[in-house]
């Protein structure tokens, strides 16, 4: 049985927390969940209704990850993995969302997470070593340890397009969607956008929509994700197998078992290249990016898999004109994130599906009955905007988060984020980041490297009360060694050769910077052991107070 942690009585007003967190998804629960077993006192304030973070907003239809659901799921209790049954390869977002709420309740996080309260303020207090909150709603909240679990995806794009307000009929961001699900039957509907979101919603949508104009600036490559219910056997050989697999999972460079074809793909016989090429793409989804070791670091390893996953996207459409319109022109395979679909690029097919190309007839301007383009007019009922996030960076420039002598993380972060190890920022004492910037993050799967990178930072917080010290920083030279460290490393991938929203190229004025470290999670992890292991090498842990 799991024992459940007696009630507290709550800190009266003004009471110092230990640690405060900030987001309430898989990250801010789990740090609620480590930081209470570690005897800490710890408030979470999360801005929605609702726990999930990003589960808990995107609720657009189709809306489902893109890892396999047994493994973005928590590891830290064996009893919960073993007892949760996913009922599909890939989760959809109703059941992420609710297997988060099971976790809240089963562990009873939410007495120590406070709904509905965002924060507007949070500055560092030099004399008193704390860091002082304020929401919102005008509350003050005081904290010697401030985590922002706030999200990689978490701030929605909203485009600047001429007479937006101007549209008579409903506008939807994917991010925002609306508790209550919208109709659309016998609707004229406009998606904008097709990444991830965009990807997924477009199928449903077909469906359901009298007609839909898709609006596509960019294309980008999806693999069909061959999703499929989980059976009885599924799940007793999940059970059986979840030690071994989580165990890999830990050492691998994204967080699960996968393992790569064993040779590059410039050293294979061209039978055997095909053969891994189509073993890849049947495994589905994101995994057929990782189909040989080389794929994001070599360019010619990665022209086999782009080819590869063109020819496929062929073979799906039709219509030859709109298959070329759907393939990427001049990025590598996986240099935008690899999108995973259920018939999307099958969906251009069907008679009341349209395709507008963005880059031959860009938008113009809204008008009260639907988008003007530089070439046509169409009418619409419905506009999705399907248009992604300020990624990584975006939720903490949203919060006014000031750092010693008063220096804003916007400023910090002027030429980009600026960390060490993407767990602390230098000038911002006390401050962790968790699957933030400067680490693998959104690269890996995320719900295993928060628990990981979480219990590290734990690790140092109970380090530095054990020697008497009560503020640690990231050293400069540190983090400008570890952010070179992550150039050096994106340099030599695919990444770094297309625009996208892993360098920040969607939002304009944000600097153009590869914000990851692809370096794999298993290597990172290991950095981060190397640096405990020699007295947390890098950070200065002090007595200031």
């Amino acid at each position: 049985m799991t024992t459940q942690n007696p009630p507290r009585p709550q800190p009266e007003p003004g009471a110092i927390r230990d640690i405060v967190v900030i987001g309430a998804g898989f990250a801010g629960l789990y740090a609620v969940h480590a930081s209470r077993r570690a005897g800490r006192d710890v408030l979470c304030l999360e801005a929605g209704q609702g726990v999930g973070g990003t589960w808990y907003f995107n609720r657009y239809p189709g809306a489902r990850c893109d890892v396999e659901s047994i493994d973005y799921s928590y590891s830290f209790d064996d009893e919960l993995q073993q007892e949760w049954r996913w009922t599909e390869r890939y989760a959809t977002q109703p059941e992420i969302l609710a297997y988060i709420e099971h976790v809240a309740e089963r562990f009873d996080l939410l007495r120590d997470v406070r709904l509905g309260t965002r924060v507007a303020q949070a500055h560092f207090d030099e004399s008193e070593v704390l860091w002082r909150l304020r929401t919102d709603a005008g509350e003050d909240i005081l904290a010697r340890h401030l985590v922002l679990a706030t999200g990689s995806l978490s701030i929605p794009n909203l485009p600047d397009i001429a007479g937006v307000s101007d549209f008579e009929g409903e506008v939807l961001h994917t991010a925002q969607w609306p508790e209550e699900p919208p109709t659309f039957e016998g609707k004229r509907v406009g998606v904008i956008g097709t990444g991830s979101s965009g990807i997924q919603s477009v199928p449903v949508l077909a469906e359901q929509a009298a007609h839909l104009t898709v609006f596509q600036r960019t294309a980008n490559y999806s693999v069909p994700a061959l999703n499929r219910p989980l059976t009885d056997a599924d799940q007793l050989r999940i059970q059986a197998e979840y030690p071994e697999r989580r165990r890999k999972s830990r050492g691998s460079g994204g967080g699960s078992p996968h393992v790569a074809h064993p040779r590059k793909a410039a050293d294979c016989e061209p039978e055997e290249r095909r053969a891994a090429l189509e073993r890849g793409w049947t495994t589905g989804g994101v995994l057929f990016g990782k189909t040989f070791p080389d794929q994001y670091t070599d360019i010619g390893s990665n022209d086999f898999a782009r080819e590869f996953a063109e020819e496929k996207i062929r073979a799906r459409v039709k219509d030859p004109a709109v298959a070329d319109r759907l393939i990427p022109t001049g990025q590598p395979l996986g240099a935008k994130r690899i999108c995973t679909d259920s018939g999307y690029y099958e969906t251009f097919n069907r008679d009341n599906v349209e395709l507008v190309d963005l880059r031959t007839e860009p938008i113009t301007t809204f008008t009260g009955w639907g988008i003007k383009t530089a070439a046509s007019s169409y009418e619409l009922d419905v506009v999705v905007f399907a248009t992604g996030f300020d990624a990584l960076t975006g939720a903490l420039s949203r919060i006014d988060l000031r750092g010693t002598g008063g220096v804003r993380i916007q400023d910090a972060w002027k030429d980009g984020p600026h960390t060490y190890l993407g767990i602390q920022v230098p000038g911002f004492p006390n401050m962790y980041l968790v699957n933030g910037a400067g680490s693998p993050g959104v690269l890996a799967n995320m719900v295993m490297h928060a628990e990981l990178q979480f219990d590290w930072i734990l690790a140092m917080i109970e380090e530095a009360t054990a020697r008497g010290a009560d503020q640690i920083e990231a050293r400069a030279d540190a983090a400008d060694k570890w952010t070179a460290h992550v150039d050096e490393a994106a340099a030599g991938t695919v990444f770094v050769r297309a625009d996208s929203w892993y360098l920040g190229s969607n939002i304009e004025g944000k600097p153009r910077k590869f914000m990851l470290y692809t370096g794999g999670m298993g290597a990172y992890l290991g950095i981060c052991a190397e640096v405990a292991e020699n007295g947390y090498e890098g950070f200065v842990l002090t007595s200031r107070s």
